[in-house]
């Protein structure tokens, strides 16, 4: 058996945790320790239990609580060469000891328990970002954001997953029309920028299968989306799109931003 919680997911901060009964992850700490703690609370776990912190990237919204957690709690750190030294740089998250940092490269696997993690490349405008696919035994999962665009390698690392949380990041007609500068519209847009919800519906489609157990969009922009919106775009994409299957056919859910979300067991 393994699990998946959301304890919050969005463009303002993200942690997710997976695991199993007897070995338990973080990927990414993007809010605070204290949010972190009693979310993990909620699920009936706790902080000091998680036996590693996996990090996609350097941005604040992923890191924000990472220092905390490793002064606090000296949990191993996981990421590429690029995101620690951009970690390392990064004063807000203060002074973390350069022993709880384990270099990873992406496409090779590594260990953390008894769970198996492969460290996925990514288009993303930050050092050197990564999504994670976690396995144990015959069960597998994914946290697949901050991307937006896909290629067959990724969509090949995806395919015969358990259990999926992708990215739904914004609805590009509210992004374009919306507030935010020209040059902050072109980022997310842009080649190495967030997955929009009908990209994110035709990659979904690309990688169902019959064993599918369910998908948890995550990483909604909070200006230019709504959890509505997301579902209903994801869900006629797939239901559209070339492949057999139809948005009602699997379990779909849309991660809370500022609270923990039910968590996916499989």
């Amino acid at each position: 058996m393994m699990e998946l919680c959301s304890v919050a997911s969005g463009s303002s901060g993200n942690c997710i945790c997976v695991g199993t009964e007897n070995c338990h992850i973080l990927i990414d700490a993007g809010i605070s320790g204290k949010r972190i703690e009693a979310g993990l609370n909620t699920f009936d776990l706790k902080t000091e239990e998680m036996q590693a912190i996996l990090v996609t990237h350097e941005h604040m919204d992923h890191i924000a609580g990472i220092g905390v957690l490793a002064r606090r709690y000296g949990i191993p750190i996981y990421a590429t060469a690029g995101t620690i030294q951009a970690i390392l740089h990064t004063r807000s998250v203060g002074e973390i000891d350069a022993a709880l940092f384990h270099e990873i490269t992406p496409g090779v696997e590594f260990t953390v328990g008894e769970l198996h993690i492969e460290p996925i490349e990514i288009s993303h405008d930050a050092a050197e970002p990564v999504a994670y696919k976690i396995k144990n035994g015959e069960k597998s999962a994914a946290v697949i954001t901050d991307l937006d665009t896909y290629d067959e390698k990724i969509i090949e690392k995806m395919k015969n997953l358990d259990v999926l949380l992708l990215e739904a990041n914004h609805d590009v007609h509210m992004l374009q029309v919306g507030s935010y500068p020209y040059q902050l519209k072109k980022r997310i847009l842009g080649e190495r920028g967030h997955l929009s919800n009908e990209l994110s519906g035709r990659l979904l489609g690309k990688v169902l299968h019959d064993g599918f157990k369910g998908v948890l969009l995550g990483h909604l922009s909070k200006e230019n989306n709504y959890p509505a919106l997301a579902y209903e775009t994801v869900r006629l994409e797939v239901t559209m799109g070339d492949n057999p299957y139809k948005g009602d056919d699997f379990p779909m859910y849309v991660a809370k931003r500022e609270a923990p979300t039910p968590r996916l067991v499989f």
